[in-house]
């Protein structure tokens, strides 16, 4: 599995072979899916809460007496029987919602992600970023001259820039570019590139994932 490398004129300088043991493994779109699904659960944060029948306002005397009403005993008319009452099995705003996947999991979902973009021709790279210009017109200039020499970029509307981490040059090149997005090669997971068309490496990035 090879890829096409580019310079930050978007001219081609040569082709470097992907990684076997990352770009070229057993797809499982089972481990995609329930990485994507551990992912999500992950950022969810416990909002509802309802009030017990010790928290809600309202008298804690006795509706009525004991005995003698010929009706069903009850205490005060803050139990969830009664209309205004505190809630019996309502959520307590500690609901936990986190989920694990374990290393092994994660390596096999990202290498299955990585794979399929690999094979579908959906992965280019950048010699270096060093001389990029923090300017938007030049983030905007190099995207358009990448996309003219490859068919498959032309036509992918999410881009993932992919460096080994934010560099403020960077960030300010690309930040401003509709659908394009920086990935830091600390922070990859399937959940990102699940929601990209296209991925640029830079080379010290694949240097770095493939060791």
């Amino acid at each position: 599995m090879k890829a096409q490398i580019y310079n930050i004129k978007a001219e081609k300088v040569g082709e470097i072979a992907l990684p076997k043991e990352i770009f070229d493994t057993k797809i499982s779109e089972k481990l995609i899916s329930q990485a994507i699904r551990v992912y999500l659960a992950n950022q969810r944060s416990s909002y509802a809460k309802a009030k017990t029948r010790s928290e809600v306002a309202g008298t804690r005397q006795k509706v009525w007496a004991q005995k003698g009403t010929g009706r069903a005993r009850h205490g005060n008319r803050t139990a969830p029987i009664f209309v205004g009452g505190g809630s019996a099995l309502g959520p307590d705003g500690l609901q936990n919602y986190k989920l694990n996947l374990n290393k092994k999991m994660k390596v096999v979902a990202l290498n299955s992600i990585l794979t399929k973009f690999a094979k579908d021709k959906k992965i280019i790279i950048i010699d270096s970023f060093d001389d990029l210009s923090p300017k938007t017109k030049d983030g905007i200039k190099l995207i358009t001259g990448l996309k003219s020499s490859d068919e498959v970029l032309s036509k992918s509307s999410k881009v993932g820039i992919i460096t080994t981490e934010t560099l403020s040059v960077t960030k300010r090149a690309f930040r401003n570019i509709p659908k394009t997005n920086l990935l830091s090669l600390k922070s990859l997971n399937v959940y990102d590139l699940s929601n990209q068309n296209f991925l640029i490496f830079s080379k010290k990035a694949l240097d770095t994932l493939s060791k």
